[in-house]
């Protein structure tokens, strides 16, 4: 189990990662933009180029990062708490433990990325997203 910050950008992911990752000396293990989704999800054109997953690596340290579509960005305030696990039970638990008198944006399902991913604000007002590792990543 980790947990990690993910930073909610309106269209600026990729230039704040790579400038995180110089003066942090970090290094970028991924950059996934809207458009390499698979084709049945539906972007609007002008997102594709935006980022959709970074992940930066700074000693034992992660953060990861995105470019929210309008509607999530008032819904994640500029940031989520984001918990890893490799267990799909546990991360499905635990959704539904924090979401519970919360506000659930995503509701928890499989997806290309994750065999268990869900998002949603909890009853306190912090954003946060889970997600189920696929086997052999940590």
């Amino acid at each position: 189990m980790k947990l990690v910050t993910n930073l909610v950008f309106k269209g600026e992911c990729r230039q704040a990662f790579e400038f995180y990752a110089k003066v942090l000396g970090g290094k970028l293990t991924a950059m996934h933009t809207f458009g390499e989704a698979p084709g049945d999800m539906p972007i609007d054109p002008s997102f594709k180029d935006k980022i959709m997953h970074a992940w930066l690596d700074v000693g034992d340290q992660s953060l990861m990062g995105c470019d929210a579509p309008l509607g999530y960005q008032e819904d994640m305030g500029g940031f989520s708490a984001t918990y890893h696990s490799e267990d799909a039970a546990e991360t499905r638990r635990v959704f539904d433990a924090l979401s519970e008198g919360g506000k659930v944006t995503m509701p928890f399902n499989a997806t290309f990325w994750s065999p268990g991913f869900g998002m949603f604000t909890d009853r306190f007002g912090t954003p946060w997203m889970v997600n189920t590792l696929p086997a052999g990543e940590s």
